[in-house]
């Protein structure tokens, strides 16, 4: 495994994922983690099913020893609604778990595919609205390296079916939500087959990261490129230099997908395929799903390693705070009047940031059946009331009469300079 000696940190990292996400909070910690970013149809979600088929040494198979298994939901339009935190743990057993499952076990891929989808329409419905609330799933496997990746809603362009208009900017606001916190590592995967100087994913990270610090390149469908061209620029960090570099891989096809193709002989495949390509020979062992699980796994356990110092304060100091705050409620009396007004103000300033909220349109909820909040107030501002002002009918000569009372009365024994 990589970072022997430090493998534990990873998973310790998890436990805290997960105590954050039972209680609905961040505490305001920003815990060390990789976002997957990428457009539609990038290759997102067959990289990440790879890892679960890769093995460390290239040769393990996925969850039950399945051929061609499944687990994240496929289809047209917007799959991924809200953010998957899919955490890898090497373990003897192979199954998976839900945290919002706790207690039961899914040892086939079919039915973690299907809760996956079950859950996401419970948040979001079935009218491909998003939602920002997470989904936490654990994969425990023999054949996986520590590692944790947090899959979010692939970039589009244009609404589809019921989805709100303004979908674009909704999933653009997501993603920024996770990848702007500087503990947060991203991984832009973009495919070969486009212009990679468009990328969705490279464009966006750029935003946040225009030094390239955070930010680990993955190329896919390489093997889908046009006859005599090559992402051998990219891939060797010339084009749009990363200070962590890019990884190429080479995914399943959708007709692999349909016949339920082997991962281990996509796997065996892909390496067939780089160490036979004339641009891409010299740095296959640089190349593949393999070498990338190898590097996420170090990359993340050296940034949680430098970022542990920072967190281990904040947690001190949140620590030392709650204890003074449970010393304070151990001489607790229902019936002491300093408190039902603490409480009452506590609930009134709570109040006060849920309406600010809802007004700014920044809630962890989002209504995508009606407008609601600030964004129905801007459009009775700027739709209904400029339509509304044009339909009234008025005397000038009586309104420039009423002015000058106003004007007067509001001045009382103050004399009113007229011009």
């Amino acid at each position: 495994m990589g970072n022997r000696g430090m493998e534990d940190l990873i998973p310790l990292i998890n436990k805290l994922q997960d105590a954050f996400s039972s209680i609905g909070q961040s505490c305001n910690l920003d815990l060390p983690q990789i976002a997957v970013v990428g457009g539609q149809s990038a290759g997102k979600s067959s990289v990440l099913e790879n890892f679960v088929g890769s093995g460390c040494d290239g040769v393990g198979a996925g969850l039950g020893h399945a051929p061609g298994r499944d687990f994240l939901p496929r289809g047209s339009g917007i799959v991924t609604r809200r953010p998957l935190i899919l955490q890898l743990v090497n373990n003897k057993a192979e199954y998976a778990e839900f945290l919002h499952c706790k207690g039961r076990k899914f040892v086939d891929f079919d039915e973690v595919r299907q809760e996956i989808e079950a859950e996401t329409d419970r948040i979001t419905g079935s009218n491909k609205g998003i939602s920002p609330i997470p989904i936490n799933l654990r994969v425990y496997s023999p054949h996986v390296l520590n590692l944790t990746l947090i899959d979010l809603p692939g970039m589009t362009k244009v609404a589809v079916g019921d989805q709100p208009p303004d979908i674009e900017h909704q999933i653009r606001d997501m993603i920024m939500q996770f990848i702007t916190r500087e503990s947060c590592l991203i991984l832009a995967v973009t495919p070969a087959n486009t212009d990679l100087a468009n990328s969705d994913a490279l464009k966006v990270a750029k935003e946040v990261d225009p030094q390239g610090l955070r930010t680990i390149g993955v190329i896919t469908k390489l093997d889908l490129m046009d006859e005599g061209t090559d992402a051998r620029d990219i891939l060797e960090n010339k084009l749009l230099p990363l200070r962590r570099g890019y990884i190429g891989v080479v995914n399943r096809s959708q007709k692999d997908i349909d016949g339920r193709k082997d991962i281990r002989a996509a796997l065996a495949a892909e390496r067939k395929f780089f160490l036979s390509h004339p641009s891409y020979r010299h740095m296959a062992e640089r190349m593949g799903t393999p070498h990338l699980q190898k590097t996420l796994n170090q990359q993340l356990t050296n940034h949680i390693r430098d970022t542990l110092p920072g967190l281990r304060s904040k947690l001190q100091s949140q620590l030392l705070s709650l204890e003074k705050e449970v010393e304070e409620y151990k001489n607790f009396r229902p019936d002491d009047p300093t408190r039902k007004t603490k409480a009452l103000l506590q609930m009134v300033q709570q109040f006060g940031v849920d309406f600010e909220k809802c007004i700014e349109g920044s809630g962890d909820q989002v209504d995508t059946a009606e407008l609601s909040g600030g964004a129905r107030i801007n459009r009775i501002f700027h739709e209904r009331f400029p339509f509304e002002l044009v339909k009234i009918v008025f005397d000038e000569k009586e309104l420039r009469r009423e002015i000058s009372h106003a004007i007067k009365n509001v001045h009382g024994v103050r004399q009113v300079v007229s011009r």
